[in-house]
């Protein structure tokens, strides 16, 4: 398996935010099926919904997360992070940051932050497909399984991974490779894969009157 480009790479940390002012979204505005309310760029929703289309009938994604908190970043990463220098005694922080890395984003760099990334999965009448591990299985407890290409894991789920992979390519958004569920557009991550000069999304901050305006045009 080849090894990824980590978000703690500084191939992407170096790479500029110029934020284009796009406003968040509620995705349920776009028809798209999340665990309650979850708020994303416009074209990063008006690209899922594009995704959703490109799926057989009777399946659908369902999102399970879109722009979340600088705090609550902050506190997932640090807490990772202590767990890591827990289970590797003597690695150095720098280490312990790039471990992090494959995990949870630093939040200077952060998708999730920036309302350019969603954690998702794909779903159909008898509810969710399976995709080798559960979304958020860190590589500890699903030993490398939650990576996108990773070979531990069933024919089934390698299907529904390429079934989600080409519906979502082809919509413009990209994965970070250590996360079968984590996808974006317009972050630094994007601009990376995509080889643009910039990120056109820097970090959110959730306005509930400019999200709801949005949402209603």
């Amino acid at each position: 398996m080849t090894v990824p480009v980590l978000l703690s790479d500084e191939r992407i940390t170096r790479i500029p935010a110029i934020d284009s002012g796009e406003p968040l979204v509620d995705l349920f505005s776009r028809g798209i099926s999340a665990e309650g309310r979850q708020y994303v760029r416009e074209s990063v929703a008006d690209k899922l919904a594009v995704a959703d289309t490109f799926l057989p009938t009777g399946v659908r994604l369902h999102v399970v997360e879109g722009l979340r908190a600088i705090e609550s970043q902050r506190e997932i990463y640090d807490g990772y992070k202590a767990e890591l220098k827990i289970l590797n005694p003597g690695i150095s922080d720098d280490e312990a940051h790039v471990l992090a890395s494959r995990f949870v984003s630093p939040v200077e760099v952060a998708p999730h932050v920036a309302g350019a990334a969603v954690d998702l999965t794909l779903v159909g009448e008898h509810g969710p497909f399976d995709l080798g591990t559960p979304i958020d299985a860190t590589p500890e407890q699903s030993d490398g399984a939650c990576f996108f290409a990773a070979t531990n894991i069933s024919r089934e789920a390698r299907t529904n991974r390429t079934l989600l992979a080409d519906v979502l390519t082809s919509a413009g958004l990209v994965n970070y490779p250590t996360e079968w569920w984590h996808w974006s557009y317009g972050d630094r991550y994007w601009a990376f894969v995509e080889e643009r000069e910039h990120a056109i999304y820097g970090p959110a901050k959730y306005d509930e009157s400019t999200a709801l305006e949005a949402s209603n045009s």
